[in-house]
């Protein structure tokens, strides 16, 4: 047996897609692939807090010979 590490995102239509896949093939012949889910080792709240971030119009522009100085008084 062969294992791969495949990320699919179920949102978009080609993961929907791949993922409709293995389930016909897996109804169509038992134990052909095994699907198995890893959960983020991320914190959900730290994600959305990233995202939130992320898209925030917000910047700062920091210096990089004072960043240690910019951190510390944040």
């Amino acid at each position: 047996m062969t294992t791969l590490t495949i990320k699919v995102n179920e949102k978009k239509r080609g993961g929907k897609t791949f993922l409709e896949l293995i389930d016909l093939i897996n109804s169509k012949e038992k134990n052909v692939i095994e699907v198995i889910e890893e959960k983020s080792p991320y914190n959900p709240e730290f994600v959305k807090m990233v995202l939130k971030s992320a898209s925030s119009k917000k910047r700062y522009r920091i210096e990089t010979d004072k960043l240690w100085e910019t951190v510390k008084n944040m």
